[in-house]
Formats: structure tokens, C-alpha cells, sequence
């Protein structure tokens, strides 16, 4: 009969991840809330929600949103190369004219593997989708004129136990893809953001 008084080595790592999440320091314009992991990923998940800005009608910020969710599979599967894997989402509105930009995609991947490397977020087989939409109101809508928004998804595997440092990376990509200026050193700024649809 299997001790289960005292947490596996499995379940030890995966709690001491979660508590270097949860002592992390992301820039205070983030709003970070737990919220549940999704199911059938992994044994293990643990999820964040975040908003740049927060707000009143439980909706997302009109400033940028995005979701982190840290996968622990004590088996290491080969494609992770590890234990843990970080899958995340932010998205943001932009000025019309800069979704427009060939390289505003390039832009926002180059913006997520800087913030992890700025802060020490070591990792491995990292990969992502960038995605720009333009929209254009019609009939009712048609005073909301054109928009745009751009999504970044992606995944990496972390290769060591800082993880708040990648919880910190991916709060300062919300940030920058929000049109706030990098609090990171080597980080340029683009300005991103347009005026809220109403």
C-alpha cells in the first residue's frame, strides 16, 4: 500500500513550481488571477489569467489579456524535453495602420523570447503562432469603423525551477503588446495600441 502521507517527488516538484509562481513579481500594471488548469494536458496543471488593465464588467481589458498555463508530466515527454511545459496567450488591439505591418508578428515574438532571456527564464523547443485580424464595422457596427488586434500563442519548456521568471516574461509581453514602454533592458518599444471600440 502506497504512503500518502508523504508528496511524491512529482507532486514535490510540481508544488515547488507553483510557489515560484505564485513568489513571482510581475509589473504591477498586470492584474493576475488564478484561475483552473485545463484538463487532460498533463497530470499536473496549474493556469493564470491576466489583464493590463483591470476592469468592471468581468470582461477583458481593453488594453490586452492573456493566459499561462504551466503542464508538469513527471514522465517527461519527449517533445518537452523535461518535466514542464509553458503554454501561453496574449492579445491586444492595435492601430489599424501597425496591423497592417508585414512585421508586427515578428515584432511580438521577438518582444517574448527578449523578456525571457532578459529575465533569466532559461528554456528549450520553444514555438508559437502570431495572428493579426483587421476588422471593419458594418451596419450597426459600422461607427466602430476598422480595428485591429494581434494574438500571440505560444509554448516553450522551462529548463530550470525560476518559473516565476517566465509568469515575469510573459506579464512584461502583455505590456508591451498593451502599448506600455519595456521595463527590460535591449527591449524597444512599438507602439501598438488604438482607442477602445466602443
Amino acid at each position: 500500500m502506497t504512503d500518502t502521507s508523504t508528496p511524491s517527488a512529482s507532486s514535490a516538484e510540481f508544488e515547488a513550481a507553483v510557489a515560484a509562481i505564485r513568489a513571482g513579481a510581475p509589473r504591477e500594471e498586470v492584474v493576475i488571477t488564478e484561475i483552473p488548469a485545463p484538463k487532460g494536458l498533463a497530470p499536473s496543471g496549474f493556469a493564470l489569467a491576466a489583464d493590463v488593465r483591470p476592469t468592471s464588467h468581468g470582461i477583458d481589458s481593453v488594453l490586452g489579456t492573456g493566459r499561462f498555463v504551466l503542464l508538469h508530466d513527471p514522465d517527461e515527454p519527449e517533445a518537452w524535453g523535461g518535466p514542464f511545459r509553458v503554454i501561453c496567450y496574449a492579445q491586444a488591439p492595435l492601430e489599424t495602420d501597425i496591423g497592417l505591418d508585414p512585421f508586427v508578428a515578428d515584432v511580438a515574438w521577438a518582444w517574448l523570447t527578449d523578456a525571457l532571456d532578459a529575465r533569466g527564464a532559461a528554456y528549450a523547443s520553444a514555438s508559437g503562432t502570431a495572428t493579426k485580424n483587421i476588422s471593419t464595422g458594418y451596419g450597426e457596427l459600422a461607427d466602430q469603423g476598422d480595428g485591429a488586434e494581434l494574438e500571440l500563442r505560444a509554448s516553450w519548456s522551462p529548463l530550470d525551477d525560476r518559473i516565476g521568471s517566465h509568469v515575469e516574461a510573459w506579464a512584461e509581453l502583455l505590456c508591451m503588446l498593451a502599448g506600455l514602454p519595456p521595463t527590460l533592458d535591449g527591449v524597444t518599444m512599438l507602439r501598438t495600441t488604438r482607442a477602445a471600440r466602443d
